[in-house]
Formats: C-alpha cells, sequence, structure tokens
C-alpha cells in the first residue's frame, strides 16, 4: 500500500522578506567608525533581522502548526486527511480507523479517495488508534478493541459495498451484534429538525432526522453527496484577510462514503468523538444566558426605550433586545398582503435599510441601548436579494457588475463567494459598525442553493458565524437549524409555536433530543408564538423551564391580545414569573460552567437522561426529565394543575443515588418513580446529594458587575461524603477562552460526622478584567443551624441581618449563609461549620421542610380569601411561622421543631372543620351584614359558599401534602 505525504502548509516566497547581505556589509563601511548609523553595527543588524523574522513568520508557524500532529493547537485549524497509519485501502475500499469504535468506509470507483474536508467532517487527523489488519483470499478483516470489520468481495468484482460483502461485528451488553449495508436503525434515538414554526405540540411540519445514538448500539452517517470544503483553515489567524474556506463539489463518479458509529450504549463518548472530527460546539458569549426580549411588533425607537425602562422598572433583567423584521423598510403593516418585489417575494419582506419613521437617528438609538447594557440583533430576511430601494443597493449593484441605473435587483446567491462576501462587507458590516451585536436570520423561503447540496439555511449560518470569527469577534448566530455539521454554528430559533400546553409539553424532550446531533443551543418562543393572548398559568409554566434551558427568549406574534412583558399579567403570576427570572439570572455561574464543559466534551449540558444511564428504561420513557449540567435533573411541569387545589401532579424517575428536590428539601433514594405535586410557585428540579451550585447576586444584566460574591451552595451531605465542583470563568465576549485565557475555583465540601468543611480553592488561571479579590456567601440548605463557624481558622459570629459579615439563619429554607468578607482570588478559604451532635442525630426531621413551608403559606393565603365567612386558624398560622421563628430564633431549633410537629395536626383538624359549608342562617346573616340586595342575597350567597368551598378545599390539599411528607 501506498501513502501519500502529509505535507506542511507552504507560505508564499513573496510573503517572505528578502535581505541583500552584501549590500548591507557595503552601506556599513560607507561611514567613519564614528558616524555610522545604530544599522551598520552588525550586532544591531543580526538583532533587527531577527525581529524581523520571527514577525514575519509567526503567521506562518502558525499555519504550518496545524499540518504537524494529529490535531491542532490553533482553534479552527483541521486536517482532513487521515494519519496514514489509520489508513487501510483493499481494492476499490479504503477503511479509515478514526477511532476504535468509530471507522470511515469509502468506496470508489475510480480507486480516488476523498481527503477534503466536507461540511460535516472536518478533521480526520485523530491518533491511530490500535488495530489489525488482515488480508486472505482476497478478503479483508479489521479488528479494534470494539469491532472487527469484514469486507470480502466477490472476486471479480468491483466490490461495491452491499450486504453480501461487508459486516461491522461488536458486542453489546453481552450480546453479539452484527451490521451489514441496508440494516434498518430501529433504535435510532433521533436528532433534531430545521423548525417548530406551526408546530402543535408533536406535530412538526418537518420529520425530526436520525440521531447519532441509538439503542441499537450502531449509527452510519452516508457522507457521499455532501458537498466539500476547498480548504480545512477555519483559524482566520489573519482576520478579515485570512482566505474564507468555501463549498466545492465532490468529483464526479460512483462513489461511497460512510462514517459507522459502534458505540453501544457509551452515547457520551460517540458525541464527544463526533466533535473531534466535525468540531466543536462553540460556547456562546456570556450575555446569551441572560434573558432575551423578542416580539414581532412595529415598535418605534420610543417603544422600544419605554420597555426597556419598564424592565428596568420592574425589577425584571434583561440582556438582549431582538428587534423584529420592522426596523427596515416593508411598505406597509408587516403580515398584510404586498405585492411582489422583482425576485418573486413579497415586497418588504427582505431589508437592510432602517425605517426613518421607527427610527429617526439608529445610531444614537443603539448607543442609547448599549447604554442599558443590553445587546442587540435584527431579524432578517434575505432571500430577495438587494433591491433597487435598499439604501446600499447603489454599492452592493456596483460590486456584482451590475450598473445601478437599470435598477436591476441583485440576486441572492448566498453559495457565490463574491456574492456572499459583499452581502457581509456591504450590507452588514455596517449595520454592525452602527452597534448591532449579532443577527436573527429569518430564513422560511427556498429549500436549495445555485450549488446543487447545499441548504441555504445550513450555508446561512456557516457564513454569518465564520464571518464573525474573521472580524475577530466570539461568533453568536440565531437562526434555525441546518442539518447535521450545524452543531458549530449555535444558537438555533426552533420557530412559531402554537401557544398552547402541548407545544410546551414538547419541547424538553425535543431540546434534550438534539443533543444526539450536538446541537446544545434551541432557543424557543417562549410563551408561544401565535394566535394571541396565553393564560397566565401556561406562560408561567413556559418560563421556568425556559429558565432551566439553554437559552431564555420571550417572543409573540403580531397580535394585540399578545402579552409577554410579565409585569403586565396578575398577581401571584406577575411575582413568579420575576422571581423566575431572577434565577435564572443566579444560575448563570452554573450554567456558563456548563456550557464550557459542553465544549470541552462534545455533549450538550441539557441532555436526555440515557446519557447517564442507558442501561435503565425509565431513562428512554421519562421523555420530560432532562439533565442540566452535572448536578441536576429537571421535570419541569408542562401540564394545568388541578382547578381545584391548583397542584399539578408529577410522576418522576430518579436514577440511582440520593437526590434532594431543590424546593422542597425533600430527600430521595434512587432508582425510584416518586409520585409529586407541584404548586404554581415550584419547578421540579433535583441535584445530587452533596451537590454545589455557583450562583450569581442579583443583577439587571448579565455583565452588570463582577461575580461578587459569589454565591455558593452546598446541599446536604450523607456522613463522610466529599463533593466537588470546578466554576469556570472567562471574558465573556472574546474567543480568547479558545486559547485558555480563562480562570477555574475548585470548590470542594467534605462532611464527617456533624462537621462540614467546604474549600474554595485558589483561582488557577487568568483572563482580562478577572478580578482579583471577591466575598462570597456559602449557603446550606436543609440543614441544622450551626453551633459554630469558622473562616480560615478565625471564629464568625452570628449576624442576623443580611448583608453583614458573619452568619445567618432563614428558617423557611432551613439554610444558614455565611458571609465571607472580600478575599483574595488567589488566597484558598476554608469554611468549617459544626452542628450540635444532638440535633445532627435529628437530621430526618428536616426532611421536606421547606416544602412544608410552602405549602402551609398557600393554605394560609387561600383561607384568608374565604372571609368573611371564615378565617386562617391560629393553629394554621403557628405551624407557618415555624420558619419565620426559627430564622430569628436559631439558638432554638430543635425546640421549634418539636413545637412545630405537634401543632400540625392541630392546624389540619382545625382546617377540616371549616369544610362545613355554611347554614342558611350564615347566609342570612351574610346578606343583612354586607347589605346586600334580598332579591339577589341568595344567588350571591350561594357564589360566595362556591368559592368558599374550593378556597378551603385547595388549602386541605395543601395540607394533605405537607402530612403526607412528615410520615
Amino acid at each position: 500500500m501506498q501513502f501519500e505525504e502529509d505535507r506542511p502548509a507552504r507560505v508564499a516566497d513573496e510573503e517572505l522578506p528578502i535581505y541583500n547581505f552584501v549590500a548591507m556589509r557595503k552601506h556599513s563601511r560607507a561611514y567613519p567608525a564614528d558616524a555610522r548609523p545604530l544599522t551598520s553595527n552588525p550586532l544591531f543588524n543580526i538583532l533587527l533581522l531577527t525581529i524581523c523574522l520571527v514577525v514575519t513568520l509567526a503567521p506562518a508557524r502558525a499555519i504550518a502548526a496545524q499540518t504537524s500532529g494529529s490535531a491542532s493547537n490553533v482553534p479552527g485549524l483541521y486536517k482532513p486527511a487521515a494519519d496514514p497509519k489509520a489508513v487501510v485501502i483493499h481494492g476499490n475500499a479504503r477503511f479509515t480507523i478514526l477511532t476504535p469504535q468509530l471507522i470511515r468506509m469509502e468506496w470508489a470507483a475510480d480507486h480516488k479517495f476523498e481527503d477534503h474536508a466536507s461540511l460535516v467532517f472536518l478533521n480526520r487527523r485523530l491518533p491511530a488508534p490500535k488495530f489489525t489488519s488482515n488480508e486472505l483470499q482476497g478478503s479483508l478483516t479489521i479488528k479494534t478493541d470494539a469491532l472487527e470489520l469484514n469486507y470480502h468481495p466477490a472476486p471479480n468484482s468491483d466490490g461495491k459495498f452491499t450486504a453480501d460483502n461487508l459486516e461491522i461485528k461488536f458486542t453489546l451488553n453481552g450480546k453479539p451484534v452484527v451490521w451489514y449495508p441496508g440494516m434498518s436503525d430501529t433504535g435510532n434515538l433521533m436528532g433534531t429538525t430545521r423548525t417548530l414554526d406551526e408546530a402543535l405540540g408533536s406535530k412538526t411540519k418537518e420529520p425530526i432526522g436520525p440521531g447519532l445514538v441509538s439503542r441499537d448500539g450502531w449509527t452510519v452517517v452516508d457522507d457521499s453527496t455532501r458537498p466539500l470544503f476547498d480548504s480545512a483553515d477555519f483559524g482566520f489567524v489573519r482576520g478579515e484577510s485570512s482566505p474564507w474556506p468555501w463549498v466545492m463539489q465532490r468529483p464526479a463518479g460512483d462513489r461511497l462514503d460512510w462514517y459507522f458509529f459502534g458505540y453501544g450504549h457509551d452515547y457520551k463518548l460517540a458525541l464527544s468523538d463526533y466533535t473531534k472530527v466535525a468540531g466543536r460546539i462553540p460556547l456562546p458569549p456570556r450575555f446569551a444566558f441572560g434573558t432575551w426580549w423578542s416580539r414581532y411588533w412595529a415598535y418605534s425607537d420610543q417603544e422600544f426605550e419605554d420597555l426597556v425602562h419598564g424592565f428596568r422598572n420592574n425589577d425584571v433583567p434583561l440582556d438582549v433586545l431582538v428587534i423584529d423584521m420592522d426596523w427596515h423598510l416593508t411598505f406597509g403593516p408587516s403580515g398584510t398582503e404586498h405585492p411582489l418585489d422583482q425576485s418573486g417575494h413579497s415586497k418588504g419582506w427582505s431589508g437592510y435599510s432602517w425605517n426613518k419613521l421607527l427610527f429617526p437617528d439608529p445610531v444614537q438609538f443603539l448607543k442609547n441601548m448599549h447604554g442599558e447594557g443590553l445587546k442587540t440583533t435584527l431579524n432578517m430576511h434575505p432571500a430577495s436579494g438587494v433591491q433597487p430601494w435598499e439604501d446600499a443597493y447603489p454599492a452592493m449593484a456596483r460590486a456584482m457588475g451590475i450598473d445601478p441605473t437599470t435598477e436591476k435587483y441583485v440576486p441572492f446567491d448566498i453559495t457565490n463567494k463574491k456574492f456572499a462576501t459583499n452581502y457581509m462587507n456591504l450590507l452588514h458590516h455596517p449595520l454592525e459598525k452602527q452597534g448591532i451585536d449579532f443577527w436573527w436570520i429569518d430564513w422560511q423561503q427556498e429549500a436549495n442553493t445555485q450549488t446543487p447540496g447545499v441548504n441555504p439555511t445550513w450555508w446561512l449560518n456557516y457564513v454569518h458565524f465564520t464571518d464573525q470569527a474573521r472580524e475577530g469577534k466570539r461568533p453568536l448566530l440565531f437562526h434555525r437549524w441546518g442539518g447535521l455539521g450545524n452543531h458549530r454554528y449555535q444558537i438555533g430559533f426552533s420557530g412559531d409555536t402554537i401557544s398552547v400546553w402541548e407545544s410546551l409539553a414538547f419541547q424538553p424532550w425535543f431540546t434534550a433530543t438534539a443533543a444526539n446531533v450536538g446541537y446544545a443551543y434551541w432557543s424557543h418562543d417562549i410563551g408561544g408564538h401565535m394566535p394571541g393572548a396565553v393564560d397566565p398559568e401556561l406562560y408561567t409554566r413556559w418560563l421556568q423551564f425556559g429558565a432551566f434551558s439553554p437559552i431564555l427568549r420571550t417572543h409573540t406574534t403580531k397580535n394585540p391580545d399578545s402579552e409577554r412583558r410579565i409585569w403586565a399579567y396578575p398577581e401571584p403570576y406577575s411575582d413568579i414569573m420575576r422571581s423566575t427570572y431572577h434565577l435564572r439570572y443566579a444560575l448563570l455561574p452554573y450554567v456558563y460552567t456548563e456550557a464550557r464543559r459542553t465544549y470541552d466534551t462534545g455533549v450538550a449540558f441539557l441532555h436526555p437522561l440515557y446519557y447517564d444511564w442507558p442501561e435503565a428504561e425509565e431513562a428512554y420513557t421519562n421523555k420530560n426529565e432532562y439533565v442540566l449540567g452535572q448536578q441536576m435533573i429537571v421535570d419541569p411541569v408542562v401540564a394545568p394543575g388541578d382547578k381545584v387545589t391548583g397542584l399539578a401532579d408529577e410522576s418522576v424517575w430518579l436514577p440511582p443515588g440520593e437526590w434532594i428536590e431543590w424546593q422542597t428539601g425533600a430527600q430521595f433514594k434512587g432508582p425510584a418513580t416518586v409520585k409529586r405535586n407541584f404548586s404554581i410557585r415550584q419547578t421540579p428540579v433535583y441535584v445530587r446529594a452533596g451537590a454545589i451550585v455557583p450562583e450569581a447576586p442579583p443583577m439587571q444584566y448579565s455583565s452588570q458587575k463582577a461575580l461578587d460574591p459569589l454565591i455558593v451552595n452546598v446541599f446536604p451531605l450523607q456522613d463522610g461524603q466529599n463533593s466537588t465542583y470546578t466554576l469556570y470563568e472567562d471574558a465573556g465576549d472574546s474567543r480568547a477562552y479558545q486559547h485558555n485565557e480563562v480562570a477555574r475555583t475548585e470548590i470542594s465540601s467534605s462532611e464527617k460526622g456533624s462537621e462540614l468543611t467546604v474549600v474554595i480553592a485558589a483561582a488557577k488561571g487568568s483572563y482580562k478584567g478577572m478580578p482579583t479579590a471577591r466575598a462570597y456567601e456559602v449557603r446550606l440548605p436543609g440543614d441544622w443551624p450551626p453551633a459554630s463557624v469558622s473562616v480560615n481558622g478565625r471564629a464568625l459570629s452570628y449576624s442576623p441581618r443580611e448583608g453583614g459579615t458573619g452568619w445567618r439563619f432563614e428558617g423557611n429554607t432551613l439554610a444558614t449563609v455565611i458571609t465571607v468578607p472580600k478575599t483574595l482570588v488567589a488566597t484558598p478559604v476554608t469554611i468549617r461549620v459544626t452542628r450540635s451532635a444532638d440535633l445532627f442525630a435529628r437530621r430526618a426531621e428536616l426532611n421536606g421542610f421547606a416544602g412544608a413551608m410552602t405549602r402551609l403559606r398557600e393554605a394560609y393565603d387561600s383561607l384568608n380569601l374565604t372571609f368573611p365567612i371564615a378565617w386562617s386558624p391560629d393553629e394554621l398560622v403557628d405551624a407557618m411561622q415555624a420558619g419565620d421563628r426559627l430564622s430569628y430564633y436559631p439558638e432554638q431549633a430543635g425546640e421549634q421543631l418539636i413545637h412545630y410537629r405537634a401543632v400540625l395536626p392541630q392546624a389540619v383538624a382545625k382546617v377540616n372543620e371549616l369544610s362545613r359549608p355554611p347554614s342558611q342562617k350564615d347566609i342570612e346573616t351574610l346578606a343583612k351584614r354586607y347589605k346586600v340586595n334580598p332579591e339577589s342575597a341568595e344567588a350571591k350567597a350561594q357564589q360566595k359558599v362556591a368559592e368558599y368551598r374550593d378556597r378551603v378545599a385547595r388549602a386541605l390539599a395543601a395540607l394533605a401534602d405537607v402530612t403526607n411528607s412528615q410520615r
């Protein structure tokens, strides 16, 4: 077998300096010894020459570096040609063993194999794995540690792959599996689809495609007809002057190009290896994990400024302002019928020129938005090309060889490199200079481009994303899924869903399943898109899901009845939604750390349960649940609660291990399926015992202030247990993270008897803008108040007021809050907490206490609405105030818990007495007391009685949940 040698990329001769050393020597002799210029000094010349060579050759070295070794240290520089040691050629077939579980299988009638990067597979130069290759009597057998490939083409045949001449064997859970071409992948776990436009629940207009993982243990990706890149240099080390890899067709001829993934049920490894050959999942800018406002509405700049002030005045954080299509000329109200433009599309659907009626001074408007801490994006429908009325038309027409005086439009042709270059330089870059931070590409038109096999959605994603990389930015794109390989171009816009419970119920599964093709960042229309008004309960539940999803972006259509401003909703919904927004911002350090882990591992931080528990049937059947990072399982409520009790019933599967229901403090041991119910204030989130979850202090946008104090939640550990979590930080908006300009802070906790130790290690690494010092707030939920607390060996005193240095106790959540003053991040902090041995032995009494306090408050609020018929009995008030008393008197915690358990059944008994409906005499008394017209007294009193019964029933349901959890 012959292998083509790898040759380092060559730098053109004209790019290197040419020095005439003879002339330099003559020049140095032309001056008297004491009058020669500095350049006549031989030592100086040598130094100068060395500096010039280093500076000139630096880009060449960067390029050469990516051509040597198995993979480049320069992000975006790939090697599409595999290591020759990993290649076996047999007749018209070539097999490349990329990993022990991943084999590329090529067949070419002309014996010419492909070493260019395809649109999906960029980097085949992985370290050659161990394998054996044996040829015997015309047959070939390749064995790795995981797979056995047998290829036995018939004598005198062309050897094209068929079920008769090719098979791969492996073992799955101790049982043999044999794959052959044409075999049906019945266990495929699916991937994602281009859009959820007009989707009603799971009824999508476009089918969901196959994923890269399967319960059958294998998948095959057919890359045979997918176009290629003419270069695999996506490093863009020369900025906008860097070469721009472009699409090219595969050579004509009969050929096959398949990738066999035989990873069994090691789904994480399959996806990790996929990103090694197909490129990493990039880390979005940190601001993208804040909240986004979006609405299809013809806003004026004044309305936008009023809207943003509404967010700030109502204490609702916001990071991204999405400006829909009416920012540009639309020639009338959007959504109405328009005449067609020269391209055959609706006039004004595409546009690149500001509507100066709505935005008289776009530059100042965008500056104002940036002053509010916001990033901005504009909606684009580029299918119409550039029409004659556009501001940029004359320049664009001339650049494309069209005489502007003809007013002939410039057709959209995104795979034409000349058009794409001018499209970015003349249409988009000027708007970016005005203040636009990234683009919402809302392609909804044709499915083809002028280049066969290239989908316009896919290529638009590529062009816009890499254009930002060439500009030196950390790229961010907002558009639909274009197909396999688009995991490299986040973030996904899932489209215009219908605002019904079925749509919400579909999205957790849909979002998690997209991880099966590496698509980690779906952004949904929170609240749905159409047709109009949405029920407050539905919107609240949708926001709760959004808070525990990759991107939290509200959206709706151009309907006056639609409303997404949370402060426009009645209580308690508005308050709950505000708390949900703040919870999302608190979680930003955790979410951002997990997003970095996604970049490092190739596994989306929101993913299905079966990645972690592949042999548990429940991990596949509980489709509403998903893993969110290392510490959490989320099972969002996606159905309305009971009309009387307000509680939503959930059946939750918990995997093996110890789990804590975050908002209630209830503890469970898995594997188990538990029946739970949740009020509108609660989201089912389960954390591992001992989980460490970093949080941020309250802020109005993600970069408003430094992460100071750093809030660290440490959930209860088992005796003898240790846990760790490493916080990740970087500059947030640059590509420096790809060059390891980052900081990592390890946080660990350990429990030994009644002593808990939490260590915040010194930060490792650095980045631009990194704080040198910060305060810490360590929160220990679900535990007894401490007997003593020390920080770095110094005792910390009890300080009941929030904000002071010391420790305090929040009784409703049983949380000890330890405030550590500002400390150098290079200095480790050790916190030791001891609890009374007697109380520590009674730890089981605390199980679910936080949830009980929530339910008792809900019962109290419900009963107080029955006035003047009734009111909350004192026994209920006594039980409800148990947590409050613990906050004031933590030293009495043991006695207070005993009292709480004694008064709770008395409270239940008293509320049960209220379930008796009012008598006729009571009704008559009410009518007389409130001077109700005798003719209408009966009807109004009966209505009041019906409301009374419902409110008492709601209170009893809340109390039943409390008493059940105490057993």
